[in-house]
C-alpha cells in the first residue's frame, strides 16, 4: 500500500462514496476510501424497503441498490478502497491510522481527508429507561441488521420506543416477518420520522402511535415480558393513573441519533454542542484546514439524496484544496439558530467562497404552519422565506444569494416566526 495520496475518505457509505467519485472528477486521480464493514455501502446495504433515490437519480429505489449505482461508478475511476479496516485515528497533520486483516496497522497521510463516518443510534443506557436487563431490548438498527441481513427474527410480540424513521420502517418490516407490533410509543407530541413513514408503515398496517406517552418500567427475567407505558406531561414528566401495560417479548428502541465522531475529536476539529457534528464552513471544510465532513458525521439526514449532495460538495472543495485552487479568506459570517430554529449547517459561511450562493439546512424545533423563516444580519432583516408546515422530522433547506451575503455584515440569525405572511 502506498504511504501517501492526495485524498483519503473515512467511510464507504453513502457519503464516502459521493464525496470520492466528486474529487474525482473535480481533478484528484490518487484516492482511497477506507471502510470498517466487509463491503461498500454502509447502512444502506440493510435498508432493503425503497423510497431511496427519488431527488438524486429521479427514481425509487432500494437501499442497496442506491448504494449498488455509486458502486458501479468506482469502476474505472482509478479510486483505490480498503474494506474490514478500522481507521483508529486522523491527526491535524491529516495521517489516517488504521488496522485491517490484509495490513496490519498502517499510517497513511493524505493532502486532504474527508470523514464520512455516518452517525450511531443511542441506546438504553442513554435514555436510562427503569426496570430490569432481560435480553430482547434493542435498538432498531440493530434489529433491521438481524432481520435484513443475517435472516434472523428478532421477536414475535414488538414494542417500539421512539418515531425515528427507522423504528418506522422497522414496525412495518417485523409486521411484514409475522410479528405484532403492538404500538410505537413516543415522548414528544410529534413523530420524529417523515410523514410518508408514518401513513405507509403505521397507518397502513394499523399500527398504534401513542404521542406523548414513554416506557417507565421494562419487565422480564431472561427475555423480556413485559413493559409499562404511561402518558407524560408537558415536562415529560409520567402522569400517574395513565399506565398501560403491554405482554411484548420485544423492546425496539428508535431515540435518535448521533453523529460518530471519536475521530474528529481526536483530529483536534471543532463540534458543534447542537449537531454533535463538526462545524463546517460552506464548503464542508472544518476548522482545520485540510479537513472536511459530510454527510450524518455532520448532521442527521432524512433523506440519502442529501447525504450525497452535501458529500459531492466536500469531495469538490477537498479537490480544489488539493489543487490549491481555492480562492482568497475575505471574512467569516458565523450563522446562528435562532427562535424556533434547533441548528444551522453549515454555521460559518464566507461570503468569497459562496458562488452564487450558499444552501443552509436546519431544523424546527416544533411543528409550525404558516410561518416564515427569517434571515438577519444583526438587527437587519436580509431574506424571508414562507412556509405552510414544517416539523422536526423533515430537514428544511434555504438558499442564500451570494448578493445578499455579500451585504451582510455580522454574523447571520435563522429564526422562524408563526403566522407571518
Amino acid at each position: 500500500m502506498k504511504q501517501s495520496y492526495q485524498l483519503i475518505v473515512v467511510g464507504g457509505g453513502p457519503a464516502g462514496l459521493a464525496s470520492a467519485l466528486a474529487a474525482h472528477e473535480a481533478g484528484l486521480s490518487d484516492i482511497l476510501i477506507i471502510e470498517r464493514d466487509k463491503e461498500l455501502g454502509g447502512i444502506l446495504n440493510q435498508c432493503i424497503h425503497n423510497g431511496f433515490g427519488l431527488h438524486y437519480f429521479k427514481e425509487e429505489l432500494t437501499g442497496p441498490e442506491y448504494a449498488g449505482r455509486f458502486i458501479a461508478m468506482l469502476e474505472g475511476s482509478g479510486i483505490e478502497t480498503l474494506t474490514d479496516a478500522m481507521v483508529l485515528e486522523v491527526t491535524p497533520e491529516k495521517e489516517v491510522h488504521f488496522v485491517s486483516g490484509a495490513t496490519g496497522y498502517q499510517v497513511v497521510r493524505a493532502d486532504a481527508v474527508v470523514l464520512a463516518m455516518g452517525c450511531r443510534e443511542r441506546t438504553r443506557g442513554a435514555i436510562s429507561i427503569p426496570g430490569t436487563r432481560p435480553a430482547g431490548i434493542l435498538t432498531a438498527g440493530a434489529a433491521q441488521r438481524y432481520v435484513n441481513l443475517e435472516g434472523q427474527m428478532v421477536g414475535k410480540r414488538v414494542l417500539i420506543l421512539g418515531s425515528g424513521d427507522i423504528g418506522l420502517i422497522m414496525a412495518r418490516r417485523m409486521t411484514l416477518e409475522g410479528a405484532k407490533v403492538l404500538a410505537c410509543v413516543e415522548l414528544m407530541p410529534y413523530s420524529g420520522g417523515l410523514a410518508r413513514n408514518i401513513q405507509q408503515c403505521l397507518h397502513d398496517f394499523d399500527i398504534p402511535l401513542y404521542l406523548s406517552h414513554t416506557i417507565t418500567e421494562i419487565r422480564g427475567e431472561n427475555r423480556v415480558s413485559g413493559a409499562v407505558v404511561a402518558k407524560v406531561d408537558e415536562n415529560r414528566r409520567p402522569i400517574p393513573g395513565t399506565e398501560m401495560e403491554f405482554d411484548c417479548d420485544t423492546i425496539l428502541l428508535s431515540v435518535g441519533l448521533i453523529p460518530e465522531n471519536e475521530l474528529s475529536r481526536q483530529a483536534g476539529v471543532g463540534l458543534d454542542g447542537r449537531t454533535k457534528g463538526p462545524a463546517v464552513y460552506e464548503n464542508m471544510q472544518t476548522d482545520i484546514p485540510g479537513i472536511f465532513a459530510c454527510g450524518n458525521v455532520v448532521h442527521v439526514h432524512d433523506l440519502v439524496d442529501f447525504v450525497t449532495a452535501e458529500s459531492q460538495k466536500a469531495g469538490r472543495a477537498a479537490a480544489a484544496y488539493v489543487l490549491e485552487e481555492e480562492k482568497e479568506e475575505g471574512g467569516v459570517l458565523e450563522v446562528r439558530a435562532g427562535d424556533g430554529v434547533t441548528y444551522t449547517v453549515p454555521q460559518r459561511i464566507r461570503p468569497g467562497f459562496a458562488g452564487k450562493g450558499v444552501e443552509l439546512s436546519f431544523r424546527p424545533r416544533r411543528i409550525y404552519h404558516e410561518c416564515r423563516i427569517t434571515v438577519k444580519s444583526g438587527d437587519a432583516q436580509i431574506a424571508a422565506f414562507k412556509r405552510e408546515h414544517m416539523a422536526p422530522g423533515e430537514m428544511e433547506k434555504i438558499t442564500l444569494p451570494a448578493v445578499l451575503l455579500q451585504k451582510a455584515a455580522q454574523e447571520l440569525t435563522v429564526a422562524i416566526e408563526e403566522g407571518a405572511q
